[in-house]
């Protein structure tokens, strides 16, 4: 599998507070089968021109030698388009050495210009792809469409499948429209994880789906090739609690 969204990069955002904590979810990535994670700290565009990249390369370059050789570890961002207009073309914002940008708008409301903002990035060289849409308030099927077609990529929460709350029907009727791109864990140093979301998609005789969403997409992101399309899915009656089992081992 690969993760392409994580806050595991320890001590530099409201993810892992320490590098013992980053090792340890590591550890269980590995046995998990991630063999690919970007580490994406958040960062706001309108302070991109002063990204830390050199404090964070230095970072990663202490986690890499604590940590297990599997997953590869690659740096990137999560980047709120707090402000229009910002050049985010600088190889150093992008994920892993990629043309791919992980972007996520404000929760309180996606600006009424998103589509557009997300139009100028793809016009401009990289590919936008758009962190956890389900969060965002006022945010559609219809929306998240609209973002496709103006050249993101989606990438949904594997854990907000989960529930029966509004962000979580969003995540789910996404998945049934085969809106979404890849799944990713969004791990902050806790249980969040990709491996449960495969596991669930390949019981419901989506093997793949499960494969696309969790590995190939995200792979051919991070090499700068176009995602596949992913056939939708909809999950039976009761499925979802399945999922619940499997994230937090209830039976």
């Amino acid at each position: 599998m690969i993760d392409i969204h994580s806050h595991l990069l320890p001590g530099v955002d409201d993810g892992s507070p320490s590098l013992q904590v980053s090792v340890s979810v590591l550890e269980r990535f590995a046995q998990q089968g991630v063999r690919t994670l970007v580490l994406t700290p958040h960062l706001e565009a309108s302070r991109a021109a002063s990204a830390p990249y050199e404090r964070h390369t230095e970072i990663l370059e202490t986690l890499r030698t604590a940590a297990p050789p599997i997953p590869e570890l690659r740096l990137g961002w999560e980047i709120m388009l707090d402000v229009p207009g910002v050049d985010l073309t600088a190889e150093h914002l992008a994920l892993g050495g990629s043309r791919a940008v992980l972007v996520e708008f404000p929760r309180n409301g996606v600006p009424a210009a998103a589509a557009r903002e997300l139009r100028r990035l793809r016009e401009s060289g990289i590919v936008p792809i758009v962190a956890h849409p389900e969060r965002y308030l006022g945010c559609t099927v219809h929306t998240v469409a609209e973002w496709r077609e103006a050249g993101a990529a989606i990438q949904t929460d594997a854990t907000m499948l989960l529930g029966a709350g509004p962000m979580a029907r969003l995540a789910q009727a996404m998945l049934a429209e085969g809106l979404v791109d890849c799944l990713a864990s969004d791990n902050h140093g806790d249980s969040r994880t990709l491996a449960a979301a495969r596991v669930w998609l390949e019981e419901m005789g989506a093997a793949e789906q499960a494969r696309i969403l969790t590995s190939t997409n995200a792979g051919r992101l991070l090499a700068d090739e176009a995602p596949l399309p992913v056939a939708p899915v909809r999950p039976e009656k009761g499925m979802f609690s399945r999922l619940r089992e499997l994230v937090f081992g209830r039976r």
